[in-house]
This record gives structure tokens, sequence and C-alpha cells, in this order.
């Protein structure tokens, strides 16, 4: 086999394999799309925020409906942690939002059966509360309050952008969510959430489905078995359940795109427990790990490695053991993980609609504005996620313009190399409000007055607001959900606070 024949055949094997879950992908992104623009991460704060017994239950729920990337759920995890809630449930709720969602079951059932999209909602669920069990016994107490010390307000990221505290309560109305879902303003913010979230995503499925490509296509069985101890019975089922999340944390890939590396594992001999606790081992990859010891420390994050290795293995081999009980376990491996050729079936056809779909999505994204859309949002230019500002992690001012950021860690590489990122569509990238004063700023006379939202300080044209508020006799505008929500908590904290016209 020449050099270029090697090539062309790892090139076409990662191609298809994009080809067979090009449909789910666009489903999943766009239904993911939608609960983050109709749930906003204000409600997820309070949600939280709240004790109580039912607190796990809630992170795994509100994980599971929230954006499938592993940056951004160790992001809103430590947002929700510096808030109030806690530890365990922000662990819970990183967790279920990379391993609980919809996109990730149908990827897993297209590539390599439906058994495994089942293991990862059972084993999930099992990860959870074996999560809460190690945590119960084994989590310090004194390192969870130096990490929420060192969260506070006062000891925050340099950048970081500061709101008022969330409510605990979580009786806010949800009329203007319904609202948003009949109008093509909350249908084009969703369209955007989609849209961010491929971008943010598409280095992790290109690595992800590019060296599953190679592995499968090139790596005879043989060298496999050098890595995975088989037919050891028992021992085969231990070493492949702790040698998969090792494996993860070295591949750098994570979030979707270890799907189709776990394909490649499973066609090369790692048993069904070690594919399900790689695949869950998306948490600990070694870029991950270095983002919460910015976090949470040192100390800390060395509990998160090794408890999260602990749970993900005692998963991986109790889902083995329980789905081989059951006879679910697949009794052949692929050959081939999928087709050589084009053909015209169910997936061509399911392709083709979602083509369609995808450029809906993307025309409503490009269209935001027009349509009313993109209030009380930006766009990180760093990895291109749509974050709400009124709650975003950070934010940064440069050359006049400001740019918010959906962690520490985009803020940080935006701050050290701003010309790289402060360009294009994203330079002063700025909501429809701005828009309005900025027009207003180049014709007085003829654009209507703006005014500041008292929570977060940013200026909003009443008429485009996101929100209206009436209180002792004065009207109180908001950019986003988010801060009207944080106005109904505590109105009079802000109903001082004075709202100028501009």
């Amino acid at each position: 086999m020449t050099a270029l024949t090697a090539i062309g055949d790892g090139l076409r094997e990662g191609f298809f394999m994009f080809w067979e879950t090009f449909w789910a992908l666009v489903l999943g992104f766009g239904l993911s799309g939608a609960v983050q623009a109709f749930v906003t991460r204000g409600q997820m704060e309070r949600a939280l925020g709240r004790e109580g017994e039912g607190r796990l239950g809630r992170a795994t729920f509100l994980g599971m409906v929230s954006s499938s990337c592993s940056y951004a759920a160790s992001a809103m995890a430590k947002s929700l942690f510096a808030k109030g809630a806690d530890f365990t449930a922000a662990m819970v709720f990183m967790i279920a939002s990379t391993n609980l969602v919809l996109e990730l079951g149908i990827v897993l059932a297209l590539l390599i059966g439906w058994q495994f999209t089942a293991s990862e909602f059972v084993g999930g669920i099992l990860m959870v509360a074996l999560l809460a069990l190690v945590s119960r016994f084994t989590l310090p107490h004194s390192l969870v309050e130096s990490a929420r010390r060192k969260l506070e307000p006062g000891h925050a990221t340099p950048g970081e952008h500061q709101h008022a505290d969330m409510p605990e309560s979580a009786g806010s109305s949800l009329a203007p969510l319904r609202v948003r879902i009949r109008t093509l303003a909350g249908w084009s913010d969703a369209a955007t959430y989609a849209m961010a979230d491929i971008t943010m995503l598409r280095r992790e499925m290109l690595i992800g489905f590019g060296v599953a490509g190679f592995l499968a296509a090139l790596v005879p069985t043989h060298v496999w078995s050098i890595v995975f101890i088989s037919h050891q019975g028992v021992l085969t089922s231990v070493e492949n359940a702790i040698i998969g999340p090792l494996i993860a944390i070295v591949s750098f890939v994570c979030s979707i795109g270890n799907v189709p590396l776990a394909a490649a594992l499973w066609k090369g001999g790692i048993s069904f427990g070690g594919v399900v606790s790689f695949v869950f081992a998306d948490l600990i990859t070694l870029p991950l790990l270095l983002i919460y010891r910015k976090f949470y420390g040192g100390r800390l994050t060395l509990w998160i490695l090794g408890a999260f290795w602990l749970v993900m293995s005692v998963t991986g081999l109790v889902i083995g053991a329980l789905f081989s009980f059951l006879h679910l376990v697949p009794t052949t491996r692929p050959i081939q993980i999928v087709p050589e050729s084009f053909a015209w079936n169910y997936t061509a056809v399911l392709d083709v609609i979602f083509l369609v779909v995808l450029a809906a999505l993307y025309y409503l994204y490009r269209n935001r504005s027009h349509f009313g859309g993109g209030v009380g949002y930006a766009i990180d230019p760093v990895c291109g996620m749509q974050v709400e500002m009124a709650t975003a992690p950070a934010q940064a001012e440069y050359q006049g313009n400001v740019f918010w950021f959906c962690s520490d860690r985009c803020h940080t590489k935006f701050a050290r190399m701003p010309t790289r990122y402060a360009k294009g569509d994203l330079a002063g990238q700025t909501t429809e409000a701005s828009r309005s004063r900025e027009d207003a700023m180049k014709n007085p006379e003829q654009s209507e007055e703006t005014v500041v939202d008292v929570v977060c300080g940013m200026t909003v044209v009443p008429s485009t607001a996101a929100a209206h508020r009436s209180q002792g006799g004065s009207e109180y505008h908001f950019c986003s959900l988010g801060c009207a929500e944080t106005f109904d908590a505590n109105p009079s904290r802000f109903a001082g606070v004075e709202s100028e016209r501009s």
C-alpha cells in the first residue's frame, strides 16, 4: 500500500463516517440551539442555586438540554458553582451536558449500534449516582470552600464581567418565553445558537472524524491487541475500562468528536465497557484539566481527575457486565464502520433533507438582526459561541469595542492575541440596542432615545428592549430576559439606580 493510497483510504473512511451521521448532527445541534434560546442561562442558575434533595436531578435534566460542548459545559458549571450551586451538582450538570444529549446518542447508534446509545443513557444515570456517592465520602469540604472563595467577585479573573447574583427562586414568568417561541426573532436566536455550536465544535469534529478514519482504515487488528488485553475474562474488562479514559485524556478530542474515535476503538478490539468509559471520559482530556486547575485550583482538579476516572471506569465495568448479562452486547465487530461508496438509501435522503434544514438555520443566523434577533446576545470572537451578555463569564474591551466570552479560556486567548480575533464580522459586535445607539449618535433628530439597563449598565432602545418593567412610577428597560429576571428578584436594589436617557 502506497502512502497516497493509505491517505486516501483514511480520508474516505472519515468522510463516510461524517456522511453517515450528518443528518443526526444537524438535528441534534438544531434542537440544542432551540433549548438554549428558550431556556435562559439565568433560569438554569436559579434552578441549581436552590437547595434540596432534587438538585442533582435538576442538574441532570438541565445538562441534558444544554449545549453538548465540553468547554461550554465546564464554563457553565463554574458559573453555577460561583453563584452558589452545590459543587457536586455543578459536576453532575457537566456530565449530563456532554453524555446525556440527543446528538451523542444518535451518532453512536448510527456508527456502532443502538446498544451503545442505550449504554450511554443508562450509564450516564449510573455515573451521576456514583459521583454523588464518591463526593459524599471523599470530597474535601475545605477544597470546595477554597475554590468558591477564589471565584467570589473580589477574586474574579481579570476581565471577568460581574453581574448581580441570580435569585434563588425559580418562580419567574414563562410568558416571555411563550412569546419568543412564536416569533422569528426567537427562532433566529435559536439558529444562531445552533450555528455557533457547530462553529465551536468544528475542530473537534474534524479531528475526531479524521483520526477515526485513519485508525479504522490503516491500523491492523494485531496492533490494537498490544494496547487492549483480550480473551482474559474479568482482567480484560477491568484493563479496558481503565485504559479507555487514559486514551481520552491524551487524545485531546472531546464532545461529540470522540464518538468516531470510539467506533474505531470498537472495531480495533476494545471491550464494550471500555468503549463506554472512553466516551464518558471526554471531560478529563488534558486541555479541560488545565481549565479546571485555573477554575478550582490544583488540588481540587486532582480530585476531579481521580473521581471522574474512577466513576467512568466503574460505570464502564458495570454497564459492560449488565449488558452482557442481558445479551445486549453485539456479538460481532464491524469489518468496516461505514459504506465504501454513496448509495441512494434512507441516509442519503435524510442528509439531503437536513442539508436544507442547515441552510435554513444559516439563513436565520445571518439575518437575525432583520428578524429582530440578537438582542442581549453576543458572539464569542474566539470560539464562535453565542452568549448572553447579562450572564457572560467574561468580557473585554479592545479599541473601543466590547467583546463577550463563553469562558475564561476564550477570554485568555483573546487577551494574548486580540488582533487575531477582533476583526471581521465580530469586530465591535453589537446588539440591536447598541446599533440603535450608534444611529442615534449619527442622526440624533431622527433616532429614538436610548436608556441604560440598570442591572448590567448596557444601553438599550426602549422599543427594541428584550424586557420592560414598571416600578415606583418609573419604567425600566432591559437588554435581556436575564437582566429583567435579576431585577424582578430584588427591584428595590435597582429601582434607585438612575436610568437616564442618552
